[in-house]
């Protein structure tokens, strides 16, 4: 059974019932007593799934599953056979040094 938010218009009080879809909507504020009772508009809840076996990647399409896979194939780097794990230093430079001039 769902919740219901009502506002009354006479005292401006608010609050949540939780009634059956088929039953009729209040009309009388339980606060001040006056049959001024509205029902406000909310903006609900999505379906929340519990219980094992309910993930949100479970019903992901093929075309997602791809991309997501080339994603992170490509972010991780792969490791070459004789490839270094540090930066790589070069090799000092050989400059000739001219003589001193007098």
């Amino acid at each position: 059974m769902p919740t219901y938010d009502y506002e009354c218009r006479a005292c401006g009080k608010t609050f949540e019932v939780f009634h059956g879809i088929n039953e009729p909507a209040r009309k009388k504020c339980p606060k001040c007593g006056k049959n001024r009772l509205e029902k406000l508009i909310g903006a609900g809840v999505g379906f929340l799934f519990k219980g094992s076996g309910f993930y949100a990647t479970d019903y992901r399409s093929a075309d997602y599953k791809a991309k997501a896979k080339a994603d992170t194939d490509a972010s991780s780097p792969k490791a070459s056979p004789g490839a270094s794990s540090g930066p790589e230093k070069s090799a000092p430079s050989a400059e000739k040094k001219k003589p001193d001039e007098p």
